[in-house]
């Protein structure tokens, strides 16, 4: 036979290898969106319950301690007795004798030269944090950061007040105290006091910016603008669960049957 009359077969076997393997990148893929988000919420779960006990589980007694009695650990017992004993000492402080026993502990640590400041630190700042829950934190914004054209995504925590407010005042009126977290790490950031006017709140709430800080972008939270859609420059989406490539959105599905 002529190399000619081999071309289709060759040809078709080639197309045939490549929707295989195809169907199986789709199938990994797939996979691979299910299962990570999955073990890596329980992986962080369960770290966070094992740390949580190994710092409370020697502080209880052994009689009182399950383990004693069986012949295996019950992950979690610490944390439910952290909760129970932070939620005790809240009943206790409310009423005038626990009032008082927290004012004579606070004596004492006054008069401690490092742990007073350590202590009265980490009080005010609990105190401002859980006191103004409802209003502190709630808002996203955008300002030019680190120059002039750049814009950085932060969350709106209060009016700045205090020493800095004042000083602030006599430059600017209406200073906002933020926080511009880091990627991929929200949690340590820079805090800026920035005029009332140079910050554009965003209507996407927290937990949707602290996405798209963690993702660098890659994860934007769905927004329906007045503007509509941008016909010269469509987004690269694709239907649930597709992986965009090359500007083309790929189908993940596990019931693919072609490439």
């Amino acid at each position: 036979m002529s190399d000619g009359e081999h071309t289709p077969e060759t040809a078709t076997e080639h197309a045939r290898r490549s929707g295989g393997m195809h169907r199986l990148r789709n199938y990994f893929l797939t996979g691979l969106i299910i299962a990570a988000p999955l073990f890596l919420t329980i992986y962080i779960t369960w770290g966070f319950i094992v740390w949580i006990d190994s710092w409370v589980t020697p502080l209880i007694p052994t009689a009182y301690s399950p383990d004693t009695y069986l012949p295996f650990s019950i992950p979690g017992f610490g944390l439910l007795v952290a909760i129970i004993s932070i939620t005790l000492i809240g009943f206790l402080t409310a009423n005038l004798v626990g009032r008082t026993a927290v004012s004579w502990g606070e004596s004492l640590l006054g008069r401690m030269p490092v742990v007073r400041n350590l202590y009265n630190g980490l009080k005010q700042i609990f105190e401002t944090v859980l006191s103004n829950r409802a209003k502190s934190f709630q808002t996203v914004g955008l300002i030019e950061y680190p120059r002039k054209g750049l814009w950085a995504i932060v969350f709106i925590a209060t009016g700045t007040r205090g020493e800095v407010g004042h000083r602030l005042s006599e430059e600017r009126d209406d200073m906002v105290s933020v926080f511009l977290p880091t990627t991929p790490n929200p949690t340590s950031g820079f805090l800026l006091f920035v005029p009332e006017a140079d910050v554009i709140r965003l209507d996407m709430t927290v937990e949707e910016a602290a996405k798209l800080v963690i993702s660098a972008g890659l994860v934007s939270p769905d927004f329906n603008g007045d503007d509509g859609d941008d016909g010269d420059n469509p987004p690269l989406t694709g239907p649930p669960g597709a992986v965009v490539e090359g500007g083309s959105p790929i189908k993940v599905d596990a019931t693919l049957n072609r490439p």
